[in-house]
Parts: structure tokens; C-alpha cells; sequence
């Protein structure tokens, strides 16, 4: 058995997904976690338009009819729906990259909806994304549009479900997932009691501190560069500063704000930088419930 399960780009070719994802759980220890990707629809609707293009012709996986693929795709009309995604993934540039995209023999894809479904048929739960902010409904421009508090209204899933759709071109699905009856499960990141002032926050390596240009009464912009929407920064001011370069991976969120003489303001930096994507949390310290 396994504390850490990655599997990324596996199940959605397998004949049979639920057999692999309840397989995958069974040598995945009860307090373990699992890494899982799988292809998400909207995002790869020119892939499945190419796909079904190709199986009408009978293409096949050569190297003289993937030549002609590639070069066919060069004059695909402006506006066709794998366009972007062509200009925008680096991975399309080689033509193994796009024979796997566009011939491979078994592939499928899950919105939110049927990957919640999915992992559930699985007895596996949902626990985070990999990257959150995507996904979140008071993150970027999604918690300016009118609907936005109509949005916060919904639960989790049905939030990820309805960012899923308004944002249209997501290609994948990343999440942390665990037993759904796993010790500790009540455990979850919340800020909605007193537990996240023992919260030990750690930088995650993709992100900076733009301190350029800056908008006006920002101290400094933060931008988690594994983040594919340019929407997804986050300005902060020169008090929320000073906690966010007192974050060393040691000091609890209590002790950084405190020191700083800052603790009504921490509370929803802190939230506000772990929906970002800007900080994970080493909730060890946490005192027995």
C-alpha cells in the first residue's frame, strides 16, 4: 500500500476507468492521498472534432499519415475550436504529441459533475485541485461578474461545475483525492472557527511577488506562474505585505500576525492566498479535536 498515489493521464484511456480508479484505491493506505489527472470535455472539443475527423477517414497512426495530419492542420479556418489550443500547448508542437492527442484508439474525458461522480463510484472523495483558483467563484474575474453571489450560493461541487462552464476551455482535471472514509476527514482547511491561527503556512515555488506597475494602492501583485488564466493575480496592500513576507514555513499564521500586530487582517489574506494558490498549509499543529 501507498502514502502518495500520481496517476495522470491514465484512467481516461483505459477500457474500463472505474476499475482502475477502484484498483488504484485499494493499495491506497486509509490516511493516504492520491495525485489524480484526467481530461476534462470543454477544453478539448477541437481535439474530439479531429478525432472523429479522422476516424471517418480511416486515418492511422503512421508516420506518413500523421505527416499529413500535422500538415493538414496548418490550414485548419481561423476560429476552429483546436486552434488556440495548437498555438497555446507546447506539447502539440511535436507530431508524437499530436498523434496521441488526435488517433489514439481510447480517450475520454469528465466535467466536474462526472468526475465527482466518477471518484465517488471509485469510494475515493474529492479533497482540494491541485491548483485551486480556477476552479474558484471568488477568484479573478469571476468574483466580479453579476452572478458571482449567486455562485457562492451553490455547494463546492456545483461552484466547480458552474466556473468549469462559464471559463470554457479547461483541458484537464488535477485533484488531491482521499478515502472517503479516511481518519481525520473532518480535518479540512477552513477559516470558519479558530483552527487556522495554528495554520503553518509554506510558499509554493511557483509563485512571485511582482512589485512593478503595480495597481494603484497595491504593494505588491502575486501570480502563481503554473496558473494558465491571466486573471488569476492577486494584489495586496502594504499591510498584507508584511504577512506575506513573514511567511517563512515555520511560524504559525497566529504567530506571523501577532507579531505584526496584524490579526484582523490575516484572517482573510490568509484565505485569500490559499484560494490563489499562493500557500499550502502544514495543519499538524492543530490541537486534538
Amino acid at each position: 500500500t501507498f502514502d502518495k498515489i500520481v496517476c495522470t493521464g491514465v484512467l481516461h484511456h483505459l477500457a474500463d476507468p472505474d476499475a482502475g480508479v477502484r484498483a488504484l484505491r485499494e493499495v491506497l493506505k486509509p490516511t493516504g492521498a492520491m495525485h489524480l489527472m484526467v481530461y476534462a470535455p470543454y477544453g478539448r472539443t477541437g481535439i474530439y472534432m479531429l478525432q472523429e475527423f479522422s476516424r471517418r477517414l480511416g486515418i492511422q497512426a503512421t508516420d506518413g499519415e500523421i505527416r499529413d495530419l500535422v500538415a493538414a492542420l496548418q490550414s485548419l479556418p481561423p476560429g476552429h475550436p483546436l486552434e488556440n489550443l495548437l498555438r497555446q500547448a507546447p506539447d502539440f508542437r511535436h507530431e508524437t504529441a499530436l498523434a496521441d492527442a488526435l488517433l489514439h484508439p481510447q480517450d475520454r474525458a469528465y466535467s466536474v459533475p462526472q468526475l465527482f461522480d466518477f471518484v465517488e463510484r471509485g469510494g475515493l472523495t474529492v479533497g482540494r485541485w491541485l491548483r485551486q483558483a480556477p476552479y474558484s467563484p471568488h477568484c479573478g474575474v469571476m468574483a466580479h461578474i453579476p452572478q458571482a453571489a449567486r455562485i457562492a450560493e451553490l455547494c463546492l461541487a456545483e461552484q466547480y461545475a458552474a466556473v468549469e462552464l462559464f471559463r470554457g476551455t479547461m483541458v484537464r482535471h488535477s485533484a488531491i483525492l482521499y478515502h472517503h472514509d479516511r481518519p481525520g476527514a473532518d480535518h479540512a482547511i477552513r477559516f470558519d472557527d479558530h483552527r487556522w491561527l495554528d495554520y503553518v503556512p509554506i510558499r509554493l515555488p511557483d509563485t512571485i511577488c511582482v512589485q512593478e506597475r503595480l495597481p494603484p494602492g497595491a504593494a505588491g501583485v502575486l501570480i502563481n506562474q503554473s496558473h494558465t488564466y491571466t486573471d488569476l493575480y492577486l494584489p495586496i496592500r502594504a499591510p498584507e505585505k508584511k504577512l506575506f513576507d513573514a511567511i517563512d514555513g515555520q511560524r504559525t499564521i497566529g504567530e506571523i500576525a501577532r507579531e505584526h500586530g496584524q490579526l484582523d487582517v490575516a484572517r482573510a489574506l490568509f484565505e485569500q492566498l490559499w484560494w490563489y494558490d499562493q500557500v499550502v498549509f502544514d495543519a499538524s499543529r492543530l490541537p486534538e479535536q
